[in-house]
């Protein structure tokens, strides 16, 4: 990471510190760093926010490997296939803007309360955003590769393996990682509305106890999380890149 994309968040932490020393807002609005740094070691060492952390990580990726497989199986039959995408592509990109969170009340009345409803909802967030690339993607391979390919006398299987696939795949992972980033958000706010654990219980159990500095450990831990998942995934993306132009 660039020294300078510290700078920020250095900026905001001093004047965070410099506003609670002398008093520039209340407690009850932005408790101290150290108090939040303290909460943050305290719970830590009790397991609470390891328990709380692990079970919103296996609710993430369970969501998401469903979502984003679902996702790219129907993104790329509607990418190679004009007849699916004409049945399909308008009826599709109705539902996707609908909310995901707008799905609750039906998903509620449909799976209960229960574990089903989170997975749900988390796949839907991933699953949309990689349709939509996947299919984008696909279907925006120039069509000089293409050409290449019947050249080559590729049959349909060597034509989406060594050309339609590599060529869409900066747009697949761009659906994956937005994909990754919405399942993330979904969780925490799925969390707060029907859970008992996970980190987005954690928040609102900080906050029925007026306990900012527990609110904003979990804000601290949900940011790093998400930061440290779409690092990751980008990792993923480059290797696989660097393969390919290995490959060729």
């Amino acid at each position: 990471m660039p020294v300078a994309a510290l700078l920020v968040p250095l900026v905001l932490l001093l004047a965070w510190s410099l506003a609670a020393r002398h008093g520039l807002l209340p407690d009850q609005i932005l408790p101290d760093p150290r108090v939040v740094l303290q909460t943050l070691r305290e719970s830590a060492a009790s397991g609470e926010l390891l328990e709380h952390t692990l079970v919103s990580l296996q609710r993430v990726a369970v969501g998401f490997a469903a979502g984003a497989a679902a996702g790219l199986a129907l993104g790329t039959a509607l990418g190679l296939s004009r007849t699916l995408r004409g049945l399909l592509d308008g009826s599709f990109l109705a539902l996707a803007q609908i909310p995901v969170l707008g799905w609750l009340p039906l998903m509620i009345l449909l799976v209960g309360l229960d574990e089903e409803l989170k997975v749900i909802v988390i796949g839907w967030s991933a699953f949309v955003p990689v349709v939509l690339n996947t299919t984008q993607g696909m279907r925006d391979v120039p069509p000089a590769l293409r050409e290449v390919g019947q050249v080559l006398t590729f049959d349909p299987w060597s034509m989406f393996t060594r050309i339609v696939l590599p060529a869409a795949l900066p747009a697949i992972f761009t659906g994956l990682r937005e994909g990754l980033a919405n399942s993330w958000q979904t969780l925490v706010a799925v969390e707060l509305f029907a859970s008992s654990e996970g980190l987005g219980f954690l928040m609102s159990w900080g906050r029925q106890l007026f306990q900012l500095d527990l609110v904003l450990v979990v804000v601290l831990v949900v940011g790093s999380i998400g930061f440290v998942l779409n690092w990751s995934l980008g990792r993923v993306e480059q290797r696989l890149r660097r393969w390919q132009v290995s490959a060729a």
